[in-house]
């Protein structure tokens, strides 16, 4: 198991992206599922740093958590932000998503898009921590 604890700002992303793509080529993820995976982590720390922390007047951490069994990556991402499941944002409709962008409501669609290139997703909040995990199974030999 590997970690790493980063300020809770947007410079800090970079640092994210390249723990989550070092795990997932460890774990031997398809350069697609592998960017897939990224995104999903970089949309939920995106939104952890500035919806959580920023809009709040809070600072805080982000860690980033890898776990790797022979079937699965998993990547924890655990924050001390305002507390947000992003399970509970509502799937955008058909007739929403044909809308023209200026239309549409805001808000969601990050999510509901990076939720969509991963295996499995679950929240918890023990405390005051948020904790995001987002799993990816790996292809068997």
């Amino acid at each position: 198991m590997s970690s790493l604890v980063l300020p809770g700002v947007l410079e800090s992303l970079t640092d994210v992206r390249k723990f989550v793509l070092d795990a997932a080529a460890e774990a031997g993820l398809t350069s697609s599922r592998a960017y897939g995976l990224s995104l999903a982590i970089d949309e939920i720390a995106t939104n952890v740093i500035v919806h959580g922390y920023s809009e709040h007047g809070l600072s805080g951490n982000i860690s980033i958590r890898r776990e790797l069994t022979d079937d699965e990556l998993s990547l924890i991402i655990e924050d001390t932000a305002v507390e947000f499941d992003a399970r509970t944002l509502a799937v955008p409709r058909k007739e929403d998503l044909e809308k023209p962008l200026e239309e549409r409501a805001i808000g969601g669609l990050g999510v509901f898009l990076a939720f969509k290139n991963i295996d499995g997703f679950d929240y918890q909040r023990e405390g005051n921590v948020n904790r995001n995990i987002f799993k990816m199974n790996r292809q068997k030999k």
